[in-house]
């Protein structure tokens, strides 16, 4: 998604939600000024497979999990939305890379990245206490941000975690994406939310709307990035993204 698009989407973005705009940027700024001090990642210093499995935080995730676990995960790249991360690390699952707003299970995070994975940290007008907290202490770091880019804090499109790994994963060169825990609706998981008491519960108002957003956002990449997606998903029908079952993954990427 080149930036004149993204930028399209963000204006609608900050109108429906009453995010601000200045804060966002003010976290961005936050962000290079931490990364400046360690030795921080750029997109072409990280390599990726071109089939891709990309870990949300919904309903199926644990389902998903196990079944790619009984066929083997080591022909993949495994990209996971923030708090998806606990979920795979009770799998005895490490994925490649965490992208992460700093706003799931902040210790399996860290744990996660002290074994080898690549944190994508990005940068809203919501999480500066955290980014101060938290990447000072994260080794193999990339910024991100949603709004103008910066020396090393990168826009590659993309609104909540689960999304923005899709269109990461798009700018590193995948070619065949997997879905897994990703299903739209409107159930949470104590993995996307984990203040919840249960292991899962009702979205809010604003957590259905941003799971709007990303369906949306997953649908163009469906329709105009040079990749094929693939859903392993319960739930939501996702326009021009099949629903397949793990069986099926050898057939889709010949």
């Amino acid at each position: 998604m080149n930036l004149d698009v993204w930028f399209s989407w963000y204006k609608e973005i900050l109108e429906e939600f009453g995010f601000d705009r200045e804060m966002d940027e003010k976290s961005a700024e936050m962000l290079k000024k931490l990364l400046e001090d360690k030795n921080s990642l750029s997109p072409e210093d990280i390599s990726i497979k071109s089939d891709t499995i990309i870990f949300g935080a919904g309903p199926s995730l644990k389902r998903n999990i196990k079944e790619l676990k009984e066929v083997g995960m080591n022909y993949f790249t495994l990209i996971c939305a923030d708090g998806a991360v606990t979920a795979l690390l009770e799998e005895k699952v490490i994925p490649d890379i965490v992208v992460t707003d700093l706003d799931g299970k902040i210790e399996d995070i860290i744990d996660s990245n002290r074994n080898g994975a690549i944190m994508v940290v990005h940068a809203h007008g919501n999480n500066m206490d955290n980014i101060q907290r938290y990447v000072p202490i994260l080794e193999n770091v990339l910024g991100s941000t949603q709004s103008i880019p910066l020396e090393n804090v990168y826009n590659f499109g993309g609104f909540t975690d689960g999304d923005r790994c899709l269109f990461l994963a798009v700018k590193l060169g995948a070619k065949n994406i997997f879905l897994a825990g990703m299903d739209f609706g409107k159930i949470i998981t104590r993995y996307s939310r984990p203040n919840i008491n249960e292991e899962i519960g009702q979205a809010d108002l604003i957590k259905e709307k941003k799971l709007e957003y990303a369906k949306k956002l997953v649908e163009w990449a469906a329709k105009n990035e040079d990749i094929k997606i693939f859903n392993l998903s319960n739930g939501e029908k996702v326009c021009g993204v099949p629903d397949i079952t793990v069986d099926e993954i050898s057939f889709t990427t010949k």
